[in-house]
């Protein structure tokens, strides 16, 4: 129960919204021991494990309740392989002659890996890890996925290869395109917007992704991909200044939302083009719902700051979120 708004806010991030301390310690934990395994492979492909990374949004610490992925990244050594981009952005490796590490892992009648065999790989050595023998572990398009009962949450893995530095000293990672061949991708660029821009406005940001990211989750409205919604966020915060108030701050990422989201937004890393791939009508449903819910917290925030009923603001916040958000009393 809460007295006042901002404590209604707070409750219902740590009671609701954000992932329990306890469940991300232990999902760190298992994250980390699943890293060692995969490290100690015998008869594996050639690791190169500075260059691996975690990524996805529990990386960036944007993952709302419940967990349900993490996402991680392991990077093989290229040992001379080279790599060739196409007109569509499909990348192809071509490896050398005579590969002892890769011969095995070409498509057929070809020099160029196979990402589908790269996965298959790392599938049939994950398999023989006694604690994961029961686990269904399977391809996934870019990743290999599994779960465990001991856990709520999938982990996918994804191989990659990194490049050398251009003449503009930007490298990729080059990750399983899903159809055999690979495609370029960079998580640390989204990692340290995230990190940047959050520390720009005393770490405020994480708050407003992830009440955002609740607010859309709910069935009132079409979903949008969480990265979609993280980079409009992100954007809106680099070009403005933000509050001390969560209520505040996810009001004004509204009015933005409803007018932002008919238009292109391209990949911020640069790679993928267009990432705003709604329909007309999925962007007229996301704009109706936040021009509606933008009324609704007008009228909460004239109860609070006019009159100073907070009772009454509450509710008004609670049309909004759902009976998750907590009562006044």
């Amino acid at each position: 129960m809460a007295s006042t708004v901002n404590s209604a806010f707070n409750e219902f991030m740590k009671n609701t919204v954000n992932l329990e301390n306890q469940k991300v310690e232990k999902a760190r934990r298992s994250r980390d021991f699943l890293k060692r395994k995969i490290s100690n492979f015998s008869d594996f492909l050639p690791l190169y494990s500075d260059r691996n990374i975690d990524y996805g949004s529990f990386a960036r610490k944007t993952k709302i309740r419940e967990l349900d992925d993490i996402d991680m990244i392991f990077t093989l050594k290229a040992n001379g392989c080279t790599w060739t981009e196409g007109y569509d952005g499909t990348v192809y490796l071509e490896t050398p002659q005579f590969s002892d590490d890769y011969k095995n892992f070409r498509h057929s009648e070809s020099l160029n890996l196979n990402s589908k065999k790269i996965i298959n790989k790392f599938i049939s050595s994950l398999k023989s890890i006694p604690h994961y023998t029961k686990a269904d572990i399977h391809r996934n398009m870019q990743s290999v996925s599994f779960m465990l009962d001991s856990y709520d949450w999938n982990f996918d893995i994804v191989p990659a290869f990194m490049t050398t530095e251009n003449l503009l000293g930007k490298s990729y990672y080059l990750i399983p395109d899903g159809y055999g061949n690979w495609m370029k991708t960079d998580p640390r660029i989204d990692r340290a917007r995230v990190k940047t821009i959050n520390q720009n406005h005393n770490g405020k940001i994480l708050d407003v992704i992830r009440i955002t990211k609740y607010w859309q989750r709910r069935a009132t409205m079409p979903s949008m991909s969480s990265y979609l919604l993280e980079s409009i966020i992100l954007e809106y915060y680099e070009n403005n200044s933000s509050s001390n108030f969560l209520d505040v701050n996810f009001r004004n990422l509204l009015s933005y939302l409803s007018h932002r989201i008919y238009n292109s937004v391209n990949d911020p890393k640069g790679i993928q083009g267009e990432i705003n791939t709604l329909s007309l009508e999925e962007k007229t449903k996301i704009s109706n719902k936040a021009i509606n819910d933008i009324k609704i917290a007008d009228i909460a925030n004239n109860f609070e700051l006019v009159d100073g009923d907070h009772e009454n603001a509450i509710k008004e916040w609670k049309k909004i979120f759902g009976n998750n958000f907590p009562d006044c009393g």
